[in-house]
């Protein structure tokens, strides 16, 4: 992806990015792309992301998702991508299964909170219950089962070059597709 001369007066692509449940392996390949970050500045913009710091999504062309959905806040953070993004793509196994988030959907969550601050040698410790925790569900949910996904991303985490051919495909209003070497992981 090169900006040509006449790019300038063409407005820039927004792109928005965040993590629900997951690990954040895959922002860390987007980074990944690292000085070709540059080329991409050139012809885009950032909204909601760890790059801008911003909290909530505004309009934008491209929404990236990783992880799932494990609580009522990541919920609610997707449905707002989703309404804010005119394409929105599910990054990652976590976001397009649940990836390992998902391995406590076999469990009671109760039992697996009460497993986790039980008491333990006598320190007294309970399972935490304030307002300003986000409700947990009872399972974590892949993104295309709360929301209507465009396209995904396999890999855990995809690698760098796999994500900026999809980004380039996408900016440049082609079909996404990814060559077989880009489709194997280590």
């Amino acid at each position: 992806m090169s900006a040509s001369p006449d790019s300038a007066a063409l407005p820039k692509v927004r792109i928005a990015t965040t993590s629900l449940a997951g690990c954040f392996g895959c922002h860390m390949s987007f980074l990944d792309i690292d000085e070709r970050i540059l080329d991409l500045i050139k012809i885009a913009e950032f909204d909601r992301s760890p790059i801008t710091d911003i909290k909530h999504c505004g309009p934008c062309d491209i929404a990236l998702i990783e992880g799932g959905v494990c609580n009522a806040e990541n919920a609610h953070v997707l449905r707002e991508m989703r309404a804010n993004a005119k394409i929105l793509v599910a990054i990652g196994a976590c976001a397009i299964n649940g990836g390992l988030p998902a391995m406590r959907n076999r469990l009671d969550v109760g039992d697996v909170l009460n497993e986790v601050y039980r008491d333990v040698d006598g320190i007294g410790a309970h399972v935490p219950n304030d307002p300003e925790l986000p409700l947990l569900f009872d399972k974590v949910y892949p993104v295309n089962e709360v929301v209507r996904v465009d396209y995904f991303i396999p890999g855990c985490p995809p690698s760098a070059d796999t994500i900026w051919k999809y980004l380039n495909d996408l900016i440049l209003g082609r079909m996404p597709r990814l060559d077989h070497d880009l489709m194997r992981y280590d």
